[in-house]
C-alpha cells in the first residue's frame, strides 16, 4: 500500500511539473508590449545609423550558447526576407553585458520588434513563432497607413 501511495504521489508531482512547463513555454513566446517608451539608437548596437526598417526592426538578442537562438534567427530573417519594408537585427550580448543591462534580457533569444522610427512596440521572451510576428509587422503596418 504505501509503494502505492508513493508513485500517486510521484505521478502528481510530475504532471504537475510538467503543466508548469507547458504554461512556461506557452508563455514565453506570446508577445507583450513594451511597457514603456523606449527608442533604439542603431549605433548603440554596433549598427549603421540607418539600419532600421522602414515599417519594423526585428531586433534578436542571442548568445553563443543559446540552443533556440539559431531557430529564432532563421525564422525572423526569413519574415524580414519576405517584406522589403522589414529588418532583421541580430545581437550577440555574450561580450556586450551593457546591451543586456540596457534592454534587460533575461534570457535568449530575446526579440524586440521597433517601429520605423525604432520605438520599442513589442517585446517577445523566447523564440517567437512565424506567424505572431507577422500579426505584429501587419499591426504596424496598419498604424502607419492611419497616420
Amino acid at each position: 500500500m504505501e509503494l502505492l501511495a508513493v508513485a500517486v504521489v510521484l505521478a502528481v508531482l510530475l504532471a504537475v511539473t510538467g503543466a508548469i512547463g507547458l504554461a512556461l513555454r506557452w508563455r514565453a513566446s506570446r508577445p507583450y508590449p513594451a511597457p514603456r517608451f523606449d527608442v533604439v539608437d542603431p549605433r548603440r548596437l554596433g549598427a549603421q545609423p540607418d539600419a532600421l526598417g522602414r515599417t519594423a526592426t526585428l531586433l534578436q538578442f542571442s548568445t553563443e550558447t543559446c540552443h533556440r537562438c539559431p531557430g529564432a534567427h532563421r525564422t525572423l530573417a526569413a519574415v524580414a526576407d519576405a517584406c522589403d519594408d522589414v529588418v532583421h537585427l541580430d545581437i550577440d550580448v555574450t561580450d556586450r553585458p551593457d546591451i543586456a543591462r540596457r534592454f534587460q534580457i533575461a534570457q535568449t533569444p530575446t526579440t524586440l520588434v521597433l517601429d520605423g522610427r525604432g520605438v520599442v512596440r513589442t517585446r517577445f521572451g523566447g523564440a517567437p513563432r512565424r506567424d505572431v510576428v507577422q500579426l505584429e509587422i501587419l499591426r504596424l503596418r496598419s498604424e502607419t497607413a492611419a497616420v
